[in-house]
């Protein structure tokens, strides 16, 4: 056991590196005009779905939990969504202000996240809230690019529902906070 986990030690942060550098890869897709271009860039999308959710099980299941991984790893998920949502609104899809919501509050989680590691907390990790949010987040895209009738309103209350989630991580923070 001891030996696969060494061997595994630095493939959940690469799994998230590899998310990273599918962001540019994303772009490129869903703006060069390809035949189904929309649905090659969810392809993409959806690969990054796939290496977030192995990179967080080997991480938990090998215990290769590092403070890199908490970090990088919601850095990723964040560039990618803004990536998806920055696409549709220049192409037209979905109208700015929702872009404008998903940047106000992944901004806010930002800014939270490091006001908790100045004052030498722990970044808080991803709850259920979180990940059912990301789960219909995806739902959502997938459903847009298939132009199901009413996915962009699913967008809209997938934006509206992450920004409870935003506040559930905004009240663990400050119970962090006063407890120490």
């Amino acid at each position: 056991m001891k030996r696969r986990r060494k061997n595994l030690k630095h493939l959940p942060n690469l799994l998230t590196t590899f998310r990273l550098l599918l962001v540019p890869v994303y772009f490129f897709v869903f703006f060069s005009g390809i035949p189904h271009h929309m649905m090659w860039g969810f392809g993409i999308f959806l690969l990054a779905g796939l290496t977030d959710i192995l990179d967080g099980y080997l991480a938990r299941k090998f215990k290769l939990v590092t403070e890199l991984g908490i970090i990088l790893d919601p850095l990723a998920d964040k560039l990618m969504m803004l990536s998806v949502i920055l696409s549709l609104v220049i192409s037209g899809v979905i109208q700015w202000w929702l872009a404008v919501l998903v940047f106000l509050r992944d901004l806010g989680m930002i800014v939270g996240g490091a006001l908790l590691a100045v004052g030498g907390h722990q970044p808080i990790p991803a709850d259920h809230w979180g990940k059912a949010t990301t789960f219909f987040f995806y739902v959502a895209i997938f459903l847009i690019v298939f132009d199901v009738p009413y996915s962009v309103h699913f967008l809209g209350f997938v934006i509206c529902f992450s920004f409870f989630t935003s506040w559930n991580y905004l009240q663990k923070g400050r119970q962090q906070r006063i407890a120490s």
